[in-house]
């Protein structure tokens, strides 16, 4: 028996474009004391990187593929690593042996390093509502004259989609400057791809720029809103504040969601004018009746997707406000200044009140992949027994 262990140092999350390293290590556990350990033999091993494409078939309408057979037989020694799962492949790398022919005694183990550059052109990590896409790291193995053993290490994706373009020339310095760098350390780190998308992303997402929205209804204003910009990475938080003393029809209540909207490409859609899958992802709610000011703070999950458009899906992010407000004036409780008893109000029993929401559309990016690995469901790390 072989154990066979692969590891992610790094963490289960990548950036597309990042350089993916993992170590697999091929150890003979047997102890070189028992009487009935003896040399174990592997005749190849390989690895490559590979995506599934899964999709619901009431919601989505995907061309014929015509019956396509798996080629590869147990006993052969092709290595195709989406054999068993479900849906289509849509990326792949070229796979890269790892070695051919090893041979471990008892007790003896041996390691290797498998590097790729994630590809770019590829879609994001995503399981929504109706359509899927999973990243794996497929390590295969065989002994002579025996079936090929696959080993899956998935792992998440981030793309970078719908950034801005940038306010200044490219060979210009995105990040502040560190004194106690030499200039060619610091020439040599902005020449990284990861480290440019990551600076860039940081001055993206923190310019602040507010955002003034006159709320109203048939009836009049009922607040004035104020949000400091709508460009997010993931795990920020949301803040937004509300200016009620402006309005001048009462609100009772309000609550703010925020939800992605995942909608299938007109040709892919089973029905015509489907509708779109709304996620909720957080909410604040809070009665604000007489108040004169009000604040929200809603995290962005560090787990969820970005938003990001493919031929066939296109999840967009948003904020979602409901509104209650009265239909006639509300007189505030009054108290007077001399009053040495405490003074109880009790609120009305019948209001009568329209209802009303608001949609605020916004971008979310992503964030350092470093980062949200912590927050992973993956642990960049599986193992197999041939």
């Amino acid at each position: 028996m072989i154990e066979v262990v692969a590891s992610m140092a790094r963490g289960p999350v990548f950036l597309a474009g990042e350089l993916m390293e993992c170590l697999i290590t091929f150890t003979n556990p047997m102890s070189h004391f028992s009487t009935s350990a003896s040399s174990e033999m592997l005749a190849w091993a390989s690895a490559q990187i590979h995506c599934q494409f899964h999709a619901s078939e009431s919601r989505v309408a995907l061309p014929a593929q015509g019956n396509k057979q798996d080629v590869q037989a147990e006993s052969d020694t092709v290595l195709i690593p989406s054999r068993g799962e479900r849906g289509q492949c849509v990326l792949d790398t070229p796979p890269k042996i790892l070695f051919c022919d090893l041979c471990l005694d008892p007790g003896e183990s041996k390691t290797y390093s498998y590097s790729e550059i994630v590809p770019i052109d590829g879609p994001p990590s995503f399981r929504g509502q109706a359509v899927k896409y999973v990243y794996k790291l497929t390590i295969g193995c065989q002994r002579v004259n025996s079936p090929i053993k696959l080993l899956r290490v998935p792992f998440r994706v981030l793309v970078l989609q719908g950034m801005p373009e940038p306010p200044f020339p490219q060979d210009e310095e995105v990040s502040p400057s560190n004194p106690f760098l030499e200039e060619e350390e610091a020439s040599r780190r902005d020449a990284r791809p990861l480290e440019r998308a990551l600076d860039m992303l940081m001055v993206t997402t923190s310019r602040r720029c507010p955002h003034m929205f006159n709320i109203t209804n048939m009836r009049g204003k009922v607040a004035k809103f104020c949000i400091f910009k709508t460009v997010y990475r993931l795990g920020e938080d949301i803040i937004g504040t509300f200016n009620f003393s402006e309005g001048d029809i009462p609100c009772l209540q309000y609550s703010v969601s925020l939800q992605s909207e995942e909608e299938i490409q007109e040709q892919y859609q089973r029905r015509p004018g489907q509708g779109v899958s709304v996620t909720g992802h957080g909410r604040h709610l809070e009665s604000c009746l007489h108040t004169a000011s009000s604040h929200f703070s809603l995290p962005i999950p560090l787990n969820v997707t970005p938003g990001f458009s493919t031929d066939i899906v296109i999840l967009r992010w948003r904020l979602h406000f409901e509104f209650v407000t009265a239909r006639e004036p509300m007189e505030p409780p009054t108290v007077l200044q001399n009053q040495s008893e405490v003074t109880v109000w009790s609120g009305a029993e019948h209001v009568d009140v329209d209802t009303f929401s608001w949609d605020l559309p916004i971008k979310v990016l992503p964030t350092n992949p470093a980062l949200a690995s912590y927050m992973s469901h993956f642990t960049g790390t599986n193992s197999i027994n041939i």
